[in-house]
């Protein structure tokens, strides 16, 4: 049974806002970040942070710190995003990941002594993990499962299951966005136990039902006597540079991280971005707390709802083995790889099929979807610091055309709208420029 946590790369600890409620107990945090280790000791003054990762093999094995139930982190994952270039196990945070597998490794080896059973393994990351060019995903999965050679994937599957000698081990991407909070927001979840661990029981479900469609509302609407719009039901992910490079993805484009208030358009807030992860209001707003921190922070952090969900499968004493004996009799026996001493489940097409009729949820929906909209997180009292001056509303205008890039035709009109707001000398300062593309035939640049 699982009681007590330690919780590596800690961020602002969603972790333990989805699963100290449940009854878990964290032992120890490790977090070196200066904004979110402040967060975290404000939030839980009781609870250790030990720092650096890397120190946390040795301090095992020392048993200068308790070997925890579950160990759960989501190792930096730059290393493994397009904004940070993807360079995978090259990036030296990348490689924290195969330090991540060194830390369950000392813990298990001190359970053993003490014996007690494996540790249950909780890992996240971002989905392009899965198509790393250095396969740090196949080095994960293959050390966490005992195996002493790497399995090697062009593109992994977004969920599968390795059973191998040491340790049984599954994943799922899974979307925030069906979980209760407004945002598409695709993630890795990785689960790993012992032997009698079955992480499949976990992380799959049994399909019974044909999956909803997220629902459709107004995007114009009045909330706490303020009209806002907003240009989808959900927004685009959340980043960690969403404060300050606001402009530079495709957000900028579909609207989805923008808000329409009072006729002026803006930035979530700090607080909205709470409420889109999933965090109690003002969750962040410590002391002295600028709101590019807290919006680092929150980007960095998980979706808490899914991280709850799978908390309440994973500690759930009654959850049933339908999955794991379901898998047994895949009708596609080409989902199934055979090692020397592991078997693969590669469960890419989503739901699976069994000879008993049993299919198997593997998509990124759970069979109990949860929908919210953006109307339900917007606040009427947004910064005036985290609206769009009419220097930057034009740069998008103007990168639009010098790119010929789509853009959502409600977002061009706030847009185009905030560009008019210019003072008569920022005008005469844009027309001194030589645009460029599509503009540069003419000699002055003007928003009509």
């Amino acid at each position: 049974m699982i009681r007590t946590v330690g919780s590596i790369c800690s961020g602002i600890e969603a972790a333990s806002v989805a699963w100290k409620p449940l009854g878990l107990e964290f032992s120890w945090f490790s977090e070196i970040a200066p904004f979110p280790s402040r967060v975290l000791y404000e939030k839980f003054p009781e609870i250790r942070n030990l720092g650096d990762m890397n120190n946390i093999p040795e301090a095992l094995l020392e048993e200068k710190i308790c070997a925890p139930d579950l160990i759960c982190g989501g190792t930096p994952c730059q290393a493994f995003s397009l904004a940070g270039g993807q360079k995978g196990l090259n990036d030296e945070r990348g490689n924290l990941t195969l330090k991540f597998v060194d830390i369950i490794e000392a813990n298990d080896k001190i359970r053993e002594k003490n014996s007690q059973e494996p540790c249950t393994v909780f890992w996240e990351n971002v989905e392009g993990v899965l198509t790393d060019k250095t396969n740090a995903f196949g080095c994960l999965i293959s050390s966490l499962a005992g195996l002493d050679t790497e399995i090697s994937m062009k593109k992994w599957s977004n969920a599968g299951l390795l059973e191998g000698p040491k340790r049984n081990v599954a994943w799922r991407v899974l979307d925030a966005k069906y979980f209760g909070l407004p945002q598409q927001r695709r993630r890795l979840y990785v689960l790993a136990g012992g032997k009698e661990f079955h992480p499949e029981d976990v992380l799959f479900e049994i399909h019974d039902d044909e999956f909803k469609e997220y629902p459709r509302e107004s995007l114009i609407f009045e909330k706490d006597g303020h009209m806002f719009e907003v240009f989808r039901e959900y927004s685009d992910c959340l980043y960690s540079a969403y404060g300050t490079k606001w402009n530079g993805n495709a957000a900028a484009y579909n609207g989805s991280l923008f808000v329409v208030q009072d006729q002026q358009i803006r930035r979530f807030s700090p607080l909205e971005c709470e409420r889109l992860m999933g965090f109690p209001d003002n969750y962040t707003n410590i002391k002295d707390a600028k709101r590019t921190n807290r919006y680092q922070a929150i980007g960095n952090s998980w979706a808490v709802p899914v991280v709850e969900w799978i908390g309440k499968r994973m500690i759930s004493d009654g959850h049933s083995h339908q999955i794991h004996i379901a898998k047994k009799n895949l009708i596609n026996s080409m989902t199934v790889y055979e090692y020397h001493n592991a078997i693969l489940y590669d469960f890419s097409d989503g739901i699976i099929a069994a000879k008993s009729q049993t299919l198997i949820n593997c998509t990124e929906k759970p069979e109990d979807c949860i929908f919210r909209t953006l109307r339900e997180i917007v606040s009427g009292d947004a910064p005036k610091e985290i609206y769009i001056s009419a220097v930057g509303c034009s740069g998008i205008i103007r990168r639009k055309y010098e790119r010929n890039l789509c853009i959502n035709d409600r977002l061009e009109q706030a847009l185009l709208r905030g560009a008019r707001m210019m003072s008569e000398e920022e005008i005469e300062q844009k027309s001194r420029i030589q645009p460029r593309g599509k503009y540069s035939r003419n000699k002055k640049v003007v928003y009509a």
